[in-house]
């Protein structure tokens, strides 16, 4: 008789975390949502444990300069709300491109994370500038091309 395999559970104190940049410059919102969010998530690693944080970090610049398809210029909606009566505010792609383009990808990666206290920890690990000066240089981030998919384990 075969003896069955143990599951792998990934130990918090032995993940390593890397540093990713991504240049948002005519990318397409969803196609970059997806790919940072993998890699917050850290879905593409071998050792990935949907209860433990094993995902990386992610530097996202350009972000005002981000391509939509289609007429979400003016169709796609973002709501608010006070949480009072009458406290509903709306607002379009465009409106919001211009008062801070950031929190477009903001709402767009966080609906993709675990709605949870490990999705909130996740949602951390993004950092969205819509220039490109950053303040991670220190941290020696990777470039990637997000034509390429997400990065490989080996890296």
């Amino acid at each position: 008789m075969k003896k069955q395999q143990k599951t792998y559970y990934a130990k918090p104190s032995l993940i390593s975390k890397r540093w990713f940049l991504l240049d948002a410059n005519g990318v397409t919102l969803g196609r970059l949502s997806t790919t940072i969010a993998s890699i917050i998530k850290g879905k593409y690693k071998t050792d990935y444990t949907p209860s433990v944080d094993v995902g990386d970090y992610v530097i996202v610049l350009n972000s005002d300069k981000i391509h939509v398809t289609g007429n979400k210029e003016n169709d796609k909606v973002y709501h608010r709300h006070s949480r009072f009566p009458g406290g509903l505010k709306s607002t379009t792609l465009r409106a919001q491109r211009r008062k801070d383009s950031r929190k477009i990808i903001f709402d767009s990666v966080r609906g993709m994370l675990p709605k949870n206290r490990i999705g909130r920890k996740q949602f951390l690990h993004l950092h969205v500038y819509s220039n490109e000066v950053h303040p991670h240089q220190s941290q020696n981030p990777v470039v990637f091309d997000i034509s390429k998919g997400v990065p490989n384990d080996s890296n």
